[in-house]
């Protein structure tokens, strides 16, 4: 049915029906399934002559949204790839990274406003690894930030990105995945290391966030003097009383032999 709509576009249940050989009932039960799902938009029939519309509610046209559009097969993958391959051919690989870079700001500006936005609402210091994986799960990267580590040294966060809207063009062109990785690393603060990208064949493109150092808090009584009586003591022991002059090197004492 979708692609009636996407073929002829806007259609009656009635039309619709006479095209598939079915009953309006059933067409009409499949259109409301469609409206729950966003794939079909409803609206009246205005282009519908005067004469035809007869009493009763007015005839209703159904029509594809974009998300109905999107369900089909599409090249974007394609056009991009070749696109970049015209960019590389023309000017090299660092036009192909001013391409990915300039791709990449527009994600850049909408997560920073969401960093921004969780620190002005919140007293406590924010997780910025965690408000980037949010701001990027908005974006379509099914995105999340885990710690790792623990104790009075943390090994830091991982953040986590489950889907990569580009990586069929990303396999061909790392300069993407490298844009991408400094913009976390602007977004977090710190400098980040990417360790796995979907687009190398693993799983989950997964970086690692270095966490800060924490002083280990503890008992900060000093030691106790190794030498009994403290350092005076100590000096005492070695010099004699105080005033009494002590040779600057050992004399030995020996038994003189009669001659």
């Amino acid at each position: 049915m979708s692609a009636l709509l996407l073929e002829h576009g806007a259609q009656t249940a009635a039309e619709l029906a006479a095209r598939l050989g079915v009953s309006p009932a059933a067409v009409r039960r499949h259109l409301d399934a469609l409206l729950v799902t966003g794939r079909v938009a409803e609206g009246v029939d205005a282009h519908a002559p005067a004469g035809r519309r007869g009493r009763g509610r007015p005839a209703r046209r159904f029509t594809l949204t974009e998300a109905g559009r999107a369900s089909f097969p599409h090249a974007y993958d394609d056009l991009a790839l070749t696109a970049l391959r015209f960019v590389a051919a023309h000017g090299g690989p660092e036009a192909v990274r001013e391409v990915a870079e300039q791709q990449l700001s527009g994600l850049e500006q909408r997560c920073s406003a969401a960093v921004r936005q969780a620190q002005s609402t919140s007293a406590e210091p924010v997780d910025r690894a965690q408000v980037v994986a949010a701001a990027l799960t908005t974006e379509g990267y099914a995105a999340m930030a885990m710690s790792i580590g623990g104790g009075a040294t943390s090994s830091g966060e991982q953040l986590c990105q489950h889907h990569c809207p580009v990586a069929h063009v990303a396999a061909e062109f790392p300069q993407l995945c490298d844009a991408e990785t400094a913009v976390i690393s602007r977004l977090v603060g710190t400098h980040v290391q990417r360790l796995a990208t979907i687009a190398h064949g693993d799983g989950v493109c997964t970086t690692h966030i270095p966490g800060q150092v924490t002083p280990r808090s503890g008992n900060k009584t000093p030691l106790p003097d190794p030498v009994p009586g403290g350092r005076a003591a100590a000096a005492e022991h070695l010099t004699g009383p105080a005033g009494a002059s002590t040779p600057s090197t050992p004399s030995f004492d020996r038994e003189r032999t009669p001659a």
